[in-house]
């Protein structure tokens, strides 16, 4: 069998030790790492991993897709596909800045919690998304909206970089996402009121929403903040929160460590899957999902 080889790219300054780590705790016998990687240099790459391997030998070469942006990961993916010429093709996978599989595993956690406390599921749900210009957001409102939930960005700016953020969304997935002001304290109380759930996204160390804030959020079922460093995003969500009460008794909070356990098994699962497949897979967050509702149980 021909050694599996990960050619990881990225257009940072340096490859994510995070996915390195993961890569090869995975399985992957070979990794080179590529940096400073521009949409203009997908399809060389690409056919330079295919056509130096016999085709049957494809389904042992993989392309991971880091970076720091949803959209250019996407971008990348789909110029990859774009460049393989049948039958040379290899697997891809996207993850910039771990996000696609830590929204998931966001989101799966919260449906976990829906489902087994409350009786019910995502579809229709008011989703209410703070750090709504980050890449874990934009992961976590996207697969909201194919779930069928009402998912709502936040700007801690304001609301105009969001909605244009929405508006990407929808021409690229075809639905429907909310954009709403966060800026002040008045505006984040507001962007609450009528939330069924609220994911925190925002910047480490920076708390979002205090226990005063979540008052105005009286239809609130559960909450989730993926900040591991103190002070939380959200109050009275610990980092090993499962399923906690609230400060406000209104519904139930989960932690960063709760939802960072379930992203690392996706992505090594992930990982895993590519060497187990005799085919050529393409993963991306969907997939991610997927595999973060079985994990989450």
């Amino acid at each position: 069998m021909a050694r599996s080889i990960l050619h990881m790219l990225t257009p940072l300054k340096h490859m994510s030790p995070f996915d390195v780590n993961m890569a090869i705790d995975a399985g992957f016998e070979t990794i080179v790492t590529y940096t400073g990687v521009d949409l203009a240099d997908v399809v060389s790459l690409t056919q330079d991993s295919i056509f130096s391997r016999a085709p049957q030998d494809g389904p042992r070469t993989g392309l991971f897709i880091g970076g720091k942006n949803a959209e250019d990961a996407l971008d990348m993916v789909d110029r990859a596909k774009k460049a393989f010429v049948p039958p040379f093709a290899n697997h891809i996978f996207a993850d910039p800045a771990g996000s696609f599989t830590t929204g998931a595993a966001m989101v799966a956690e919260v449906a976990r919690a829906l489902r087994t406390k409350f009786n019910t599921d995502l579809k229709g749900k008011r989703i209410v998304i703070f750090g709504g210009a980050g890449v874990v957001a934009y992961v976590a409102a996207v697969i909201g909206a194919l779930e069928g939930a009402k998912s709502v960005l936040v700007g801690h700016d304001g609301e105009e970089r969001v909605s244009k953020i929405a508006f990407t969304m929808k021409w690229r997935f075809g639905i429907e996402v909310g954009a709403v002001d966060g800026s002040t304290p008045e505006a984040r109380r507001e962007a609450i009121r009528d939330a069924e759930v609220i994911l925190s996204a925002g910047p480490a160390g920076i708390p979002i929403l205090s226990a005063e804030d979540l008052e105005s959020a009286p239809k609130l079922l559960v909450a989730s903040d993926v900040n591991a460093v103190p002070p939380a995003g959200i109050a009275g969500i610990d980092v090993n929160a499962v399923d906690v009460a609230l400060p406000t008794g209104k519904g139930l909070g989960i932690g960063a460590l709760a939802v960072g356990n379930v992203k690392y098994q996706t992505q090594c699962r992930l990982f895993r899957r590519m060497l187990d497949s005799d085919q050529p897979l393409c993963l991306d967050f969907r997939d991610a999902f997927a595999l973060a509702v079985e994990i989450a149980g």
